[in-house]
């Protein structure tokens, strides 16, 4: 199954371009117009060719001030930074703690241990849904990925995975793709998450840390995403209703986005 292809940047963590991926009746997503990945504070903008040459011209960033702060992102050339903070009504849960976390056992074992960590995720992917102001994050990113002017767009979280999972499964679903599809690009980037955060992970375990709670700060679970669906599903009765009364997003926009974004036999 066709899910995001990887990008071989040197200096970007996950990014991927979610070009190719199977629509369903031969459709597919158009390619070199929307990335995904980690955050940009590590990018090299003169070095790193791979990102270079993608001509990105607008960056969202979907995380929290903190976050902003801690690791503020280098923008590719010639790109603009657009900030749609998704859990900024809720800046203290795991995902806006998550580099934090893994350089602190004991306030990760406060936090997440005694069994805590699977709720607390499944509590940040729900709030993902359901909080006004993640819907109004996830509003504004959809409307600029349907702005022609403002691609290619590339969006990203911390590591890519969580806020840009979802934001990623919700364009997907908008542009057609079935859920099986959604759920396979939503686990794709699983190995490349682990393999940037495994200096992080070794010094927090050489540090004493829970082996169990290093694997559920940094691990792309099923469960997750499920919590995401069946939230949308019993507020809204599925995509539709969470597109139209959640997100609130105008139908001008949903046809321009499937105007820009797929290719059609």
């Amino acid at each position: 199954m066709q899910t995001a292809r990887p990008v071989p940047a040197s200096t970007v963590v996950n990014l991927r371009d979610l070009g190719g991926i199977a629509l369903g009746r031969d459709r597919r997503v158009r390619q070199s117009v929307l990335f995904r990945s980690g955050q940009l504070s590590g990018l090299d903008p003169e070095n790193d060719r791979a990102v270079a040459a993608l001509g990105i011209r607008t960056v969202v960033d979907l995380r929290t001030a903190d976050e902003r702060r801690w690791a503020p992102d280098r923008l590719p050339h010639r790109s603009r930074l657009f900030v749609a903070d998704v859990l900024g009504d809720h800046p203290g849960v795991a995902p806006a703690r998550l580099r934090s976390l893994l350089a602190d056992p004991v306030e990760a074992e406060r936090a997440l241990g005694g069994g805590r960590a699977e709720e607390l995720f499944a509590e940040t992917y729900r709030k993902m849904v359901l909080s006004p102001g993640a819907a109004a994050a996830y509003r504004a990113f959809l409307e600029t990925a349907a702005d022609a002017r403002a691609r290619p767009v590339l969006f990203h979280c911390t590591a890519g995975e969580d806020r840009t999972g979802w934001a990623a499964a919700v364009l997907l679903m908008i542009l057609g793709a079935p859920r099986a599809t959604v759920r396979a690009d939503f686990l794709r980037g699983d190995p490349a998450v682990r393999a940037a955060l495994a200096p992080q992970v070794a010094r927090f375990l050489e540090g004493g840390g829970d082996p169990s709670l290093a694997a559920a700060i940094t691990e792309v679970r099923p469960h997750h995403l499920d919590v995401a669906l069946d939230a949308m599903d019993e507020r809204w009765g599925g995509l539709d209703g969470y597109v139209r009364d959640g997100l609130r997003v105008p139908d001008s926009v949903l046809e321009r986005l499937r105007d820009g974004l797929v290719i059609r036999p």
